[in-house]
């Protein structure tokens, strides 16, 4: 787990219930939880301030980080997919878009295909991507801002059950995404009785959820989340998120009790 990301985590997970701001002492601490030596942390706080998601202001001698309006945004966005589920049946409709980028650009073409797969479309031609889910719009804002990006958003259906299975086959690679859950099933279903036990506790028990943050949170870049029509009979992405959310809840108390160990500590000489 690289200190970025920790930083974004420790804030998502942690921070944002506790005012949303750390002061540099405190994160330094947290961080060491991980075996990340100061000077590392120092070096990504200083990063991420100069690439505009953190930002700093002086308390005294010391200095104390928040998140910036971007970075939370970035966090909430990303919560939603991570945590979140579509509910309810599908209606069949598939939404496309086609998009017009320039060869000379290809930092766009670049980002417009992360942001796809992010938002859950998957390619099912050059430039055509598509999705069980209306987010056309989350795409038509994600590159507002960007002119040399030409989109087409169609809706359609195909002309059948078997077609829309053949579709979502096509635009994503579900047997290795099953097989990728699985692993994760086998790595983390058997501990889930020592997590309810309550067998890990202070530094263990906020670097185990951290831990599990980390390599689910991967999944929604290649799970579109598509409806049980869509899916494989022996599908385990289901499954593997309600282990995921329930090994979350579980090992919430003790790591958030170790989290405001850190926080006492670190504020205490001030406050004295």
């Amino acid at each position: 787990m690289r200190a970025r990301s920790l930083v974004f985590d420790l804030f998502g997970d942690y921070l944002r219930y506790r005012g949303g701001t750390v002061r540099l002492r405190a994160l330094t601490a947290l961080l060491g939880c991980f075996d990340v030596p100061e000077p590392t942390t120092r070096v990504a706080v200083a990063r991420l301030r100069k690439e505009g998601w953190l930002a700093a202001e002086r308390q005294g001698r010391e200095t104390v980080y928040s998140l910036t309006d971007m970075a939370w945004q970035m966090l909430d966005e990303g919560r939603e997919r991570i945590f979140g589920r579509a509910a309810g049946p599908w209606d069949g409709v598939w939404h496309t878009v086609i998009y017009q980028v320039p060869e000379s650009n290809r930092a766009a073409r670049e980002q417009m295909r992360k942001k796809l797969a992010w938002l859950g479309f998957g390619p099912l031609a050059p430039a055509v991507w598509v999705s069980p889910h209306p987010r056309g719009g989350q795409v038509r804002a994600a590159f507002a801002d960007e002119p040399s990006v030409k989109l087409d958003l169609l809706q359609s259906r195909s002309e059948g059950a078997e077609a829309d299975r053949d579709i979502a086959a096509r635009a994503w690679d579900l047997p290795e995404l099953g097989r990728a859950y699985a692993d994760l099933l086998a790595a983390y279903r058997p501990r889930l009785s020592g997590y309810r036990d309550g067998e890990l506790r202070g530094a263990e028990a906020l670097v185990e959820r951290m831990t599990l943050i980390h390599d689910y949170r991967h999944f929604p870049f290649r799970d579109p989340d598509l409806p049980h029509e869509l899916l494989p009979a022996d599908w385990h992405g289901r499954t593997a998120h309600e282990v995921f959310l329930e090994a979350h809840s579980l090992l919430r108390g003790p790591a958030e009790a170790w989290v405001d160990t850190l926080l006492d500590a670190a504020a205490a000489p001030a406050a004295g």
